[in-house]
């Protein structure tokens, strides 16, 4: 697919590919669809109901969400700019299963249970299923028929109305502009709480702020300003870097060095741990970096590194 977000610049990518699939000589058990922590679940959703030929050929078996217990409060209490979705709420809030992840790093029961009631409050109907790494049984998750459209037409007629329209007029079919007033957050007659979804599929935008900066640089890193760098960043920046990864070439060494971060939490292994390959005898040491986050500075973050270089 092309670079872009699957609820929004891509979808036309998405229904294409979906056709190719079902076109394929041997037929498939499924088709999984994953998004990154970054979309509105609905106009996905939207998708496999807009398009014949994919409503078709396809069932919508379930929408699974996985959350990070330790971090997933601050997303929900985040306060966005107007007419900006919140996509960690709305996740939650289409989910016919929340994967509760990383329950081991809940400092304790009482707040585990207040993240649990935070979920039940977004989504009464939404089976929590407590787990670390992922490990959850697939006979849990998969072939479960969990979706029902009529519980999302009965919170929302208008759910599916707009994007049929659109999809219509892309197709070029029935060329008239077609309106629906939905009260907007805060307008008379609509009260806004964590369980709101309503308006939040029809015509969504996503935070500005959030942005992705990659770093792809050759040498190789000095150990103790890498471990200087990298702490100094996530205690100053940690809350904005919603998640961040890289290969790294350091000093003295042939093995390959992998680092994965959720905000202030950073986990490091190597080749020699098993991930991945030593860096092979010629090739070129490259360095590889992604930052996902909050008002975000590339040049910053580019110098920053390269002064980690030997």
């Amino acid at each position: 697919m092309n670079n872009g977000c699957v609820c929004c610049t891509v979808r036309g990518d998405l229904i294409r590919i979906m056709k190719k699939l079902l076109k394929r000589k041997n037929s498939l058990d499924g088709i999984i669809v994953e998004t990154t922590g970054l979309a509105n679940p609905g106009p996905v959703i939207q998708t496999f109901f807009v398009d014949e030929e994919i409503k078709e050929a396809c069932a919508l078996d379930a929408v699974l969400t996985v959350v990070d217990a330790r971090h997933v409060m601050q997303h929900l209490d985040e306060v966005k700019p107007a007419g900006v979705v919140n996509e960690a709420v709305q996740q939650i809030a289409f989910a016919d299963k929340v994967l509760l992840n990383k329950t081991d790093l809940i400092q304790s029961e009482e707040e585990k249970a207040a993240v649990r009631s935070r979920i039940h409050n977004i989504n009464a109907a939404a089976e929590i299923i407590e787990c670390q790494y992922s490990n959850v049984d697939l006979a849990s998750l998969l072939g479960i028929s969990a979706f029902s459209l009529d519980r999302w037409l009965e919170k929302d007629p208008e759910f599916l109305r707009e994007e049929e329209e659109a999809h219509k007029h892309d197709h070029g079919h029935d060329h008239h502009h077609h309106h629906h007033e939905h009260k907007a957050h805060g307008e008379d007659g609509h009260k806004c709480d964590d369980s709101c979804t309503h308006g939040h599929t029809h015509g969504h935008k996503h935070d500005d702020r959030v942005t992705s900066v990659g770093i792809q640089m050759e040498g190789e890193c000095n150990m103790q300003k890498l471990n200087e760098w990298l702490s100094t960043l996530l205690q100053v920046r940690g809350p904005d870097l919603f998640r961040s990864k890289g290969i790294l070439a350091l000093q003295g060494t042939d093995h390959k060095h992998v680092f994965q971060g959720v905000h202030m939490i950073l986990q490091f292994s190597s080749s020699k741990d098993g991930a991945g390959r030593p860096w092979a005898s010629g090739e070129k040491r490259t360095n590889k970096l992604v930052f996902i986050g909050k008002n975000l500075d590339r040049n910053e973050l580019t110098n920053s590194f390269k002064a980690c270089l030997v």
